[in-house]
C-alpha cells in the first residue's frame, strides 16, 4: 500500500514526497479512507504509530475540496489535545502536509500571552489546534466561534482523562454543531474512555491496529534492579556509553527531573529538564536543543513529555517507574517511532517491584533483566526476591479469601475462625 493508493489529492502527495513519506503506517492505511468517506472514527493505536497524519491528511484533503467549492469561512476543524508540546507538533504536521494547499491553521495554548494567538484568529483560520483551558478562555472572550465547525478531533483522550481535562471537554461538547464529523484517538481504551467516546461519536468505525496498552515490538526493553540510592550512579555509568545518542529520561516529579539534570550536568553530561513549572520559552528551547542534538539528554515528567516527537530517539530510561502501568507504554513509545528500532531501560528498586509486576501484567510479558549489572548486588537480589515472594503470598491470600473490598475476604475469615472454634469444642468433648 502506498499513499497514492489512498486516493489523495496531488498537493498532499507532493507534500508527503517532500517529507520522504511513501508507505503509510497501519493506522494511516485504515483511518484515512474512513475519514475521507465521512464516517466518525474511534482510533486506538499506541504512541509513535502515526496517528497525527492519520487524521490531519484526510482533514486537509476534505477542507481543500470545500475551498474549491467556495464554502463559507470560519473555523472548520478543531483538534483538541492535552499539552502545549503536542499541540505545536500537530500544528507543524498541518503545515507540512498542507504546504501546497490554501488552508490556514493556528495553534493556541496557555502559559503564554494571548495576543499573537488572537491576532491569528482575527485573520481567519480553517484549522484550530488547541489545549482545553486556552480554548475555553478565548471562547469566553468572544474570539472563537465553533458554529461553522465540520470536524472535531479529540487526540490523546486517555491523557486528557489522566490530566483532569474531562470537565473542560464536557464544557466544549455543547458548543459544537450537532452535524459534524468526529474523530477520537487514544493510545489506551479503558472503560472511562469508551464512555466518553460514546458521548462524542455517532455510529463510528473502529480502527485498532494494535492491542490496547501493547508495547511496540521493535523496542528492546530491559530492567535494572538497583538500590534507590545508587540509581544516579547507574545512570551516569550508562550514559558513558556514546551509543546512547539521544536519551529521554523519565522521573515522577518536577523536582526529580531538575535534580537529575543538575547532577548529570555536573558530571559532564549535556542534559536539560522539561516540566510544567518551566516557562513555555524554556520548554521550547530545551526541546529544540534536544531535537537538533545540541543536548544529548532530556529529563521529563510524564505530562510534559506528551507530544515530544523526536526523530531517531535512541533510548528511553525510566529513572523511576510510573505509578500507573499504562504510563509505561506511553513513555517507551517515545522511541521506536515510525517503524524504527529503540531501546528502553527501566530502573527498579525494591519498593518499585509491585509497580513492575503491574507493568508485566499489562503488557503480558516479562521485561528481561539487563545482564552485567554491577549495581545488582547479592543484597539487592535477595531484597527483590523477598519482595516478589511477599507479593506472591499476598496474591495467594487474595485468591483464597477473595477481595477485601467486596466483603468476601472478611466473611471467609469469620467462617474459618468459627470452624476453628467448633473443632476445638469437639476436641474438648473427646
Amino acid at each position: 500500500m502506498t499513499f497514492e493508493q489512498l486516493n489523495l489529492i496531488e498537493p498532499i502527495l507532493k507534500a508527503l514526497k517532500q517529507e520522504g513519506y511513501t508507505i503509510p503506517t497501519p493506522i494511516q492505511t485504515e483511518a484515512i479512507p474512513v475519514v475521507l468517506k465521512g464516517y466518525d472514527l474511534l482510533g486506538c493505536a499506541q504512541t509513535g504509530t502515526g496517528k497525527t497524519a492519520a487524521f490531519s491528511i484526510p482533514i486537509i484533503q476534505k477542507l481543500e475540496e470545500q475551498k474549491v467549492l467556495g464554502h463559507s469561512r470560519g473555523i472548520k476543524a478543531l483538534i483538541l489535545t492535552p499539552t502545549r508540546e503536542l499541540a505545536i507538533q500537530i500544528d507543524e504536521s498541518f503545515a507540512a502536509y498542507g504546504r501546497f494547499t490554501k488552508l490556514r491553521h493556528t495553534v493556541i495554548f496557555g502559559g503564554v500571552g494571548q495576543k499573537p494567538q488572537t491576532d491569528a484568529l482575527r485573520s481567519g483560520v480553517d484549522v484550530l489546534i488547541a489545549t482545553p483551558g486556552r480554548l475555553l478562555d478565548l471562547i469566553g472572550q468572544g474570539y472563537i466561534s465553533l458554529k461553522s465547525l465540520d470536524f472535531f478531533v479529540l487526540d490523546e483522550a486517555d491523557r486528557m482523562l489522566d490530566m483532569g481535562f474531562i470537565h473542560d471537554i464536557k464544557k466544549v461538547l455543547p458548543l459544537l454543531p450537532k452535524k459534524r464529523q468526529s474523530l477520537f484517538f487514544s493510545a489506551t481504551m479503558p472503560q472511562e474512555i469508551e464512555r466518553l467516546a460514546d458521548t462524542i461519536l455517532s455510529d463510528p468505525e473502529k480502527v485498532e491496529v494494535t492491542p490496547p496498552s501493547s508495547t511496540v515490538d521493535k523496542i528492546e526493553q530491559f530492567v535494572y534492579y538497583v538500590k534507590k540510592s545508587e540509581k544516579m550512579d547507574l545512570l551516569i555509568k550508562l550514559l558513558q556509553d556514546k551509543s546512547l545518542e539521544s536519551v529521554l529520561i523519565f522521573t515522577r516529579t518536577k523536582h526529580g527531573a531538575d535534580k537529575v539534570a543538575r547532577v548529570l550536568t555536573k558530571a559532564g553530561v549535556g542534559a536539560e529538564a522539561i516540566h510544567g513549572n518551566k516557562s513555555q520559552t524554556a520548554r521550547q528551547r530545551a526541546l529544540s536543543n534536544f531535537k537538533d542534538r545540541s543536548t544529548r539528554v532530556l529529563i521529563a515528567t510524564d505530562i510534559a513529555a506528551r507530544g515530544i516527537d523526536v526523530d531517531h530517539l535512541s533510548h528511553v530510561i525510566n529513572y523511576e517507574l510510573p505509578n500507573v502501568p499504562e504510563t509505561y507504554v506511553h513513555r517507551i513509545g517515545r522511541t521506536g517511532r515510525a517503524g524504527r528500532e529503540g531501546i528502553a531501560f527501566s530502573f527498579c528498586d525494591v519498593e518499585e517491584v509491585p509497580l513492575l509486576k503491574d507493568i508485566h501484567k499489562l503488557i503480558n510479558k516479562q521485561i528481561p533483566v539487563a545482564g552485567g549489572n554491577e549495581f545488582e548486588t547479592a543484597e539487592v537480589k535477595i531484597a527483590v526476591a523477598e519482595k516478589k515472594e511477599a507479593l506472591r503470598e499476598e496474591s495467594k491470600k487474595r485468591n483464597m479469601f477473595g477481595s477485601k473490598r467486596d466483603g468476601s475476604y472478611w466473611r471467609n475469615k469469620k467462617r474459618q475462625a468459627q470452624n476453628g472454634k467448633q473443632q476445638q469444642k469437639i476436641a474438648g468433648k473427646k
